[in-house]
């Protein structure tokens, strides 16, 4: 009898989150990542933990460590680097948080597992409409899209215009899918737009943006802030998707297809536009 899989370790889940999990090993974390709602769980927090700090401080990876720190650190350890590099790390950490405060950090606070989003109503009927465009426009044979793939150039520019936001059209070619188009869809809170993606046997995937109500999202006690950022899988509606939030603004890939395929695209399309 064949014994289920190990789950996977955090190191291969840091390196996955990375982009640095060897070749042989992702096919089986991004499984265990697509079955398991906890580690799907644990590494959103992780990848939001990461990109907020490279938001607020990416200067600082390229900084020299100040001049007292090294001294402080040279003069308790007696310039045992190799030996003391781990406690190195850890005051070196402890000085980093201590520059950022309390103030800045509670900015970039981390949703507990995720769950918090699905509560709130405005990415809740988000992730609806984005299902229900799919079911819609994915179907159609002769207008499944407004403005096609070759005027790209013209089609980023007028959903950019319209969405008052600068938009971007993510590389999902390495799984198969090229850009159909794209079209622009009414909102609650004002202009949304949709690219559609096909493979070579033409099953299609959709991506949905568009602005967040803030007021709406922060309405409820248990709601985060649409500053957060997520990445959760929705069953709800015509058909799955994968969304995330950054600064308000709101990203779901969805279509007909398995939900380790839709996790694959949805990690590029994240990677792309991050």
């Amino acid at each position: 009898m064949n014994r289920p899989a190990p789950p996977p370790t955090d190191d291969e889940l840091h390196a996955w989150v990375d982009g640095q999990l060897a070749p042989d090993c992702r096919d089986a974390v991004e499984a265990a990542i697509a079955r398991d709602p906890a580690v799907a769980a644990k590494v959103a927090a992780w990848h939001s933990q990461r990109d907020a700090l490279r938001r607020l401080h990416g200067e600082l990876l390229d900084a020299p460590i100040p001049a007292p720190l090294m001294g402080a650190l040279d003069r308790s350890q007696g310039g045992s680097w190799m030996r003391w590099g781990g406690l190195a790390a850890g005051l070196l950490v402890a000085f980093a948080a201590g520059w950022i405060g309390n103030a800045q950090w509670a900015q970039w606070s981390v949703p507990r597992a995720g769950a918090q989003l699905a509560r709130a109503p405005a990415l809740r009927e988000f992730v609806h409409d984005a299902s229900v465009a799919h079911a819609v426009y994915a179907p159609e044979k002769r207008h499944p899209v407004e403005v096609a793939a070759s005027e790209q150039q013209h089609l980023v520019q007028w959903l950019s215009r319209r969405l008052d936001r600068p938009l971007k059209v993510p590389d999902l070619s390495s799984q198969g899918y090229t850009l159909v188009g794209g079209r622009l869809l009414p909102g609650e809170t004002g202009a949304r737009a949709q690219f559609m993606f096909e493979d070579a046997t033409g099953e299609r995937v959709t991506l949905y943006v568009g602005t967040l109500d803030a007021r709406t999202a922060s309405a409820s006690p248990t709601a985060p802030s649409t500053n957060e950022t997520a990445f959760r899988f929705a069953s709800e509606g015509p058909v799955p998707s994968f969304y995330w939030v950054d600064q308000g603004f709101g990203y779901a890939i969805a279509g007909k297809l398995p939900r380790d395929l839709l996790l694959k695209l949805a990690t590029l399309a994240y990677r792309d536009l991050s």
